[in-house]
């Protein structure tokens, strides 16, 4: 994956583009994750906050308690309802992009899994890739 990178809502009426290289992919399995997005986890891209940029539309926002602090704000079309961002922290310079919502979602590679202590007995966890059972520890 080469930046930019583009994608949207599935109605058209919200399209963001990243200028940055991600950060980090994952695929987190916690409860707010299933129960906003209908599967057993949401596939993350994080990007710097600053790379990131509604290009048309806007994008409404739910926040629900975090276990790392705060709130986890995520991001949604106000028209179809889909999910676009997550993890949203501008303290910390980032925010999460569903890879569902990429225009060309492909190249997502998670490198690890979060929250597998949520994760559904009917949903195998990938072998290879590092687990913790909530979030990522601290640097």
């Amino acid at each position: 994956m080469k930046p930019p990178f583009t994608g949207g809502c599935v109605c058209g009426v919200v399209r963001y583009e990243c200028t940055s290289e991600p950060l980090l992919m994952a695929k987190c399995h916690c409860r707010d994750c299933q129960i906003t997005s209908g599967g057993p986890y949401t596939p993350a891209v994080i990007v710097p906050i600053s790379a990131f940029r509604i290009t048309k539309g806007t994008i409404q926002h739910f926040g629900t308690p975090s276990l790392a602090g705060g709130h986890n704000q995520r991001g949604f079309c106000p028209k179809c309802g889909s999910r676009l961002t997550g993890g949203e922290s501008i303290e910390k310079g980032i925010i999460g992009l569903l890879a569902s919502s990429l225009d060309d979602p492909s190249w997502f590679q998670p490198s690890l899994e979060l929250f597998v202590a949520d994760a559904q007995p009917w949903d195998p966890l990938a072998p290879s890739l590092p687990k913790y059972p909530q979030n990522m520890p601290s640097p």
